[in-house]
């Protein structure tokens, strides 16, 4: 008898799982999930369970399929689930607070649970006052542009004045470097830069791109100067640009990139012999950098949209000096581009991303960026 009580309750917990809502990871949107916390009542990804037994003393996580669930656990369940929860937990997310999906860093997703569950953020405005206050000053780890040593530096965002900055000394009375809000991205690179809260913002400066990589211990830190750099430029650009909706500027707050890694590539006289660059794809930016973290560019090639651009596969002949097998040739209005890749796949996964962007009308603010580009120095 026993056993069929909890044979019961187990089939009940699983038939929970099709009512609206409680198909997907409440925290991570992952489509079936097999795991649930019994004490916040949401179902969650087998990845968010693991990290909410980080907040044992709030959330008590059960596996759908394979642990026992009482009556009592079954109940809350069905009292509760996802929707629910998501209108008590998420009921004051900021409009430009960065809501992770199951493919964000491990950093993004453990903090925005923390953020919903344990600190409770969302329940109640004043404890976003780290991000939502329109300036934010501290210090963060800040790579050497030439040595790669980590410093400490000092860091300011001003909302008023339009832009992010950092000094060199503690006491300095001019900032090292100023960037303005209206350029700077920043993404989470954990795996590129070696540290689980390695953050890579970059700006334009001379219209060419800068990179700099910054972390610090505490992870709740770092998540508050992403989503503090979020709300600048969310503010920044509901002034740039009145008539757009919130749907349509909150795609332009931060940005991942499209695809990083490795090519071969020769110069301009394509006489050169072929030197292995790191590249990074930045919406219409094609980076390549020797290093992956150095500061700035070796070069950068504007990609377009149809008519003037054209990618194919291979190399023209007679071509010398590559090592790897698998070419790509990009023709611009300037000049053609030849890389080349280690492996088919490689090579497949570059075509098809820069077959998207070119097959991609240009909005009328990319014109100008391109007509920058024609007459670089």
């Amino acid at each position: 008898m026993m056993i069929s009580a909890l044979e019961r309750n187990r089939q009940h917990v699983k038939q929970l799982l099709e009512k609206p809502g409680n198909g997907k990871c409440a925290d991570c949107g992952a489509a079936d999930p097999e795991f649930a916390s019994h004490t916040l009542g949401v179902f969650l990804c087998h990845s968010c369970s693991g990290l909410h037994r980080n907040i044992a003393q709030i959330s008590k996580v059960k596996s759908l399929l394979l642990d026992p669930w009482s009556s009592t656990e079954v109940e809350l369940m069905e009292s509760m689930g996802n929707n629910a929860a998501k209108a008590k937990y998420e009921h004051f997310v900021p409009a430009f607070f960065y809501r992770p999906t199951h493919s964000d860093c491990t950093l993004l997703r453990e903090q925005w649970i923390r953020a919903k569950y344990e600190r409770k953020e969302f329940v109640c405005v004043a404890r976003q006052e780290p991000y939502s206050s329109g300036y934010r000053e501290g210090f963060l780890w800040k790579r050497g542009r030439d040595n790669g040593q980590y410093l400490s530096r000092k860091f300011i965002l001003s909302e008023r004045e339009g832009v992010l900055k950092y000094y060199n000394k503690h006491d300095a009375k001019e900032p090292k470097a100023v960037m303005k809000i209206n350029t700077v991205n920043a993404t989470f690179q954990p795996t590129k830069i070696g540290t689980a809260h390695g953050l890579q913002i970059t700006f334009l400066k001379d219209n060419s791109t800068r990179n700099i990589f910054v972390y610090h211990e505490d992870g709740k830190e770092m998540v508050d100067w992403f989503n503090a750099i979020r709300a600048a430029r969310f503010h920044y650009l509901q002034v740039a640009f009145p008539g757009a909706s919130t749907s349509e500027l909150l795609p332009k707050l931060t940005r991942n990139y499209t695809k990083e890694g490795y090519m071969e590539k020769t110069g301009p006289k394509h006489t050169e012999g072929f030197k292995k660059r790191w590249f990074t794809m930045d919406d219409r930016r094609l980076m390549y950098f020797k290093d992956p973290l150095d500061a700035y560019a070796r070069g950068e090639v504007f990609i377009g949209s149809k008519h003037s651009y054209t990618v194919l596969p291979g190399l023209p002949p007679a071509i010398q000096g590559y090592h790897w097998q698998f070419g790509i040739t990009i023709v611009t209005p300037e000049r053609t581009y030849l890389f080349t890749c280690e492996t088919k796949v490689d090579q497949q996964d570059w075509i098809t991303l820069f077959q998207t962007v070119i097959n991609r009308p240009m909005l009328p603010q990319e014109f100008a960026v391109e007509a920058y580009f024609k007459h670089k120095p």
